[in-house]
């Protein structure tokens, strides 16, 4: 009979619903359809809760999920209120801080938008570099190297074991050429520092001692499965050194661009803060 009375109340809810006229009734809890400790769930409130294409079964189903959830929530919160000292349900006070902090970053993001400079120049890199070079240790080993990985029938593999070698444009532009017609894999910007992890990545070396591999190493030949490695180390600096400009450029800026950015925010603090002490806006008693 309980299931019966719920399955006809839940019913005698959606009805309700339906109509989409309901109001609420002027004397507290009249016409509701669940209490929890002083608060009233009312039928409009679950309006809009169920699919109009949604059986019967499942709007019963549906609506009786959300009450009993509705009750479940108001528990827990009575559970707060009972267990929590006046300060941990100082809400009030802490939306007022959330508040300010949201605004507080608002503004700041959009003075950063309009006022911040983020070009820097060369010049700007060099001299911060300079003066923070104990900041710039290296955490890894870095290398410049161009390396090929070519099928074991590859043609002309004794002209390329010479191209690899040589330091000389004419057999850069040859290689180059070569490896765009047959390469599986290739690199060949010797220029530019990278991760000696990242060519560990790419080509198979086993080694137990990065460091020392790096020193002992320069050229090498690697036959793996039906594939040729070849790898020409034009440089490197190992871990704990100090790291070239080179390598940290791209940081740098990112760095140089943050400094004007706490400094373009302090002024603006500053500034406030002195208007608002002119106008007498602000005092100290």
């Amino acid at each position: 009979m309980r299931n019966v009375s719920r399955a006809l109340m839940l019913l005698w809810i959606l009805s309700i619903i339906g109509c989409g006229n309901f109001k609420k009734e002027s004397i507290e809890g009249e016409g509701a359809v669940a209490r929890a400790f002083g608060y009233y769930l009312y039928p409009d409130e679950l309006h809009g809760l169920v699919p109009s294409n949604a059986s019967r079964q499942d709007s019963i189903t549906i609506t009786k999920n959300y009450i009993e959830n509705w009750i479940r929530k108001k528990a827990v919160l009575q559970k707060a209120e009972d267990n929590l000292d006046d300060d941990q349900k100082d809400v009030a006070r802490q939306l007022e801080e959330y508040r300010n902090s949201l605004l507080t970053y608002a503004y700041e993001s959009e003075l950063i938008r309009q006022k911040l400079d983020t070009s820097v120049t060369e010049k700007e890199v060099a001299v911060y570099y300079e003066q923070n070079k104990k900041n710039f240790e290296l955490k890894d080993n870095i290398i410049k190297v161009i390396y090929l990985r070519l099928g074991k029938n590859s043609p002309k593999l004794d002209r390329v074991r010479q191209w690899y070698r040589s330091g000389s444009s004419r057999d850069r532009a040859l290689l180059a050429e070569y490896c765009h017609q047959y390469a599986i894999n290739y690199y060949l910007d010797d220029e530019v520092w990278l991760l000696f992890d990242d060519l560990l990545k790419e080509i198979p070396i086993k080694t137990y001692d990065k460091e020392q591999f790096l020193q002992n190493n320069r050229v090498i030949e690697i036959e793996e499965d039906n594939s040729i490695y070849l790898v020409n180390i034009k440089g490197f600096m190992t871990k704990n050194s100090i790291s070239p400009l080179a390598f940290e450029k791209s940081n740098i800026r990112a760095l140089i661009v943050n400094q004007r950015k706490l400094r373009l925010i302090e002024e603006m603090e500053r500034q406030a803060y002195e208007d608002a002490r002119k106008k007498g806006e602000a005092e100290v008693f």
